[in-house]
């Protein structure tokens, strides 16, 4: 859907269905994304960070954090929008699990207003969503990185494809060590649509952690014949 048809269908359905702020859940008033107060409720991502992955680092002084320091990553460099923690952890909890796809409207736009220059500069040729196995999906209704993709998409003008698919149903990654991460997600994603013809792909996903996701995914499709690969996530960790 294009960006001002989808303006019109926000517009109408909004009419009906009064918005809920993508922060605490409030009701809004049609055509905002959030409460004026919640604004300064969420902590965007600002620097320093590590130039590898994105995370928020404490010392303006260190170039990489402790996780591109000690491991190789088959992306190039990875954005966030928000630290993974207080009113953007409910938030993306809600988004998630709470059957709220009209929250990725709010974080699109804040990604592209932060990194739409980036995006531009590496003359990026499509966005690609982190898949969700399908029996999960559609449980869920909804593949959260996919709908964050597709909004993303219409704000930075690129087409969004989904070439990848989740083939095994893995268990929750932050609940597993490194090592037990990339067991977990041995073969578990699978290229079922040509995606040679795009050499600079962008993945999404909600929340990054390590990054195995995100390599186990990149990897598939540099096995294809992508040449960089980079990501931006609606959120990060700092901890992990």
């Amino acid at each position: 859907m294009k960006k001002n048809s989808r303006l019109l269908f926000d517009g109408i359905s909004g009419f009906f269905f009064p918005p809920r702020c993508a922060v605490c859940d409030g009701v809004l008033l049609p055509g905002t994304r959030i409460c004026e107060s919640c604004g300064g409720n969420v902590k965007r991502v600002a620097g320093p960070v590590c130039m590898r992955c994105g995370k928020p680092l404490s010392d303006v002084r260190t170039e990489y954090c402790g996780d591109c320091r000690r491991k190789k990553h088959s992306y190039l460099q990875g954005k966030a929008g928000f630290v993974y923690e207080g009113e953007i952890r409910q938030s993306m909890y809600r988004f998630k699990y709470g059957n709220r796809p009209e929250y990725a409207a709010f974080y699109a736009e804040e990604a592209a207003g932060m990194y739409g220059d980036w995006v531009r500069r590496r003359q990026i040729g499509v966005i690609v969503p982190v898949p969700m196995y399908r029996v999960r999906e559609r449980r869920r209704g909804y593949n959260q990185a996919a709908v964050f993709a597709r909004r993303l998409g219409e704000e930075l003008g690129l087409p969004v494809e989904e070439p990848v698919t989740r083939i095994r149903n893995t268990v929750p990654q932050k609940t597993l060590d490194d090592i037990g991460r990339k067991h977990n997600l041995k073969n578990a994603f699978h290229l079922g649509a040509d995606i040679v013809k795009y050499k600079k792909v962008l993945l999404v996903d909600d929340i990054y952690t390590t990054g195995s996701t995100m390599d186990a995914v990149a990897q598939v499709l540099l096995s294809a014949g992508v040449k960089d690969i980079y990501y931006i996530c609606i959120s990060i960790g700092t901890g992990f």
